[in-house]
């Protein structure tokens, strides 16, 4: 049996060849610790830092400091709880966005019953935030503001850069999360003071994170024992997960321009077949052709999911996936929960052929079908007259 085509890029994406070949070293015989004194953990340490290397300059870093973690989860923890835990008794608020990724409303709400005050702000039915109203919503009592640059789950690029200099006019820190920007839109560094990242959504190894810090800017450690990274975060590293990350960080600054390229041709080509019943989630410019999230009313999103057997997508976020709950990103948009259980994710990159997303799509259609009968195959988007007639021929 053939593997599933792949289309669940936001939830994670596969390990670049390049990626796999610099782990393989400290897999084997360069075993060390990277923090032992030796000649073997020197060499593992120097690997380290290589990485780092990496990863600052695929966001455009010659200033700050990048610290690795366990994945983006602790970063936009450690950053969060980390920057309340400096702040000043009168700077006890965090303004933030309600479609933002779980690790952060989580942690934001976990610090409002630890006492802080949490602004949630609503999008419009684009997804999008107005920075008028992050504008209103600031004050001389908020710590924090943390804004997503790419939804995880529609995709729409947030104005972070005109947040970012909102936030900083009134005094507060500007965190955001990039993980699923890095490497494939321009993160507005100058504006942030902490970015979280991901090692496996950007073609690198899961259990590798980093957060990256702007000058000056020191939160809080929210992992105590050793001071491993700089005295501010503990644990020994992987050199070899580091490394992986490193070289995927460097393959996506390497082949920005082709794989921005190659997925706005994937988008193009998947929009068209899919044809004009299916209505895009959020807005459709500001946003990282690929993530397509679509819905067709009256589909059952996760029968669809189950049916389609020959590929792999989701219903949105992998880390809410069996909740039961309609995703809060869509319920933000303002959609009806048979509207957001009508809805599904596809996500695509440097390793999906025009090829493959044609077959995906074909069988998509065809699984969608046999829900709603009168669903066109894909790339035969019947005209209006001619439906009637499509609908006589299938009942034969």
């Amino acid at each position: 049996m053939s593997a599933p085509i792949y289309l669940d890029y936001q939830a994670t994406t596969p390990l670049a060849p390049e990626a796999r070949e610099a782990m393989l070293p400290f897999l084997g015989e360069k075993f060390g610790n990277p923090h032992s004194p030796h000649k073997m953990g020197r060499e593992a340490a120097a690997a380290v830092e290589v990485a780092r290397d990496q990863v600052m300059g695929c966001i455009g870093a010659d200033s700050g400091k990048l610290y690795f973690t366990s994945g983006a989860t602790e970063a936009a923890n450690w950053a969060i709880k980390g920057a309340l835990a400096t702040m000043p008794e009168d700077r006890r608020r965090i303004v933030t966005v309600a479609t933002e990724h779980a690790a952060v409303l989580d942690t934001c709400e976990f610090l409002e019953e630890w006492g802080c005050e949490l602004t949630v702000l609503d999008v419009s039915e684009e997804g999008l935030v107005d920075p008028i109203a992050v504008a209103d919503a600031l004050g001389d009592d908020v710590a924090l503001v943390a804004v997503m640059l790419v939804n995880n789950e529609i995709g729409v690029i947030q104005r972070v850069a005109e947040i970012g200099s909102l936030a900083e006019q009134c005094g507060a820190l500007m965190f955001c999360d990039a993980v699923q920007a890095l490497g494939r839109v321009e993160i507005p560094r100058e504006q942030c003071d902490m970015i979280a990242m991901s090692g496996h959504k950007i073609h690198g190894p899961k259990g590798i994170g980093a957060l990256w810090l702007a000058d000056g800017i020191k939160p809080a450690p929210l992992m105590h024992g050793g001071g491993q990274e700089g005295g501010l975060r503990s644990g020994t590293l992987s050199p070899a997960l580091c490394a992986g990350f490193g070289a995927a960080a460097a393959l996506m600054a390497e082949n920005h321009d082709d794989d921005v390229a190659h997925v706005e041709k994937l988008w193009a080509k998947a929009t068209r077949l899919l044809g004009d019943r299916w209505t895009i989630n959020g807005s459709d410019c500001a946003r990282y052709p690929g993530n397509l999230n679509i819905r067709l009313d009256g589909l059952d999103a996760a029968r669809l999911i189950s049916d389609t057997r020959g590929v792999a997508f989701s219903a949105g976020s992998a880390c809410a996936s069996g909740s039961g709950r309609p995703s809060h990103v869509l319920s933000a948009l303002g959609l009806s929960k048979a509207q957001a259980n009508a809805s599904i994710r596809l996500g695509f990159g440097r390793y999906t052929s025009e090829v493959e997303l044609e077959r995906a799509i074909d069988l998509l259609l065809e699984s969608a079908r046999a829900q709603l009968p009168d669903q066109p195959a894909a790339g035969d988007e019947p005209h209006p007259e001619d439906r009637v007639q499509l609908l006589e021929d299938e009942d034969e």
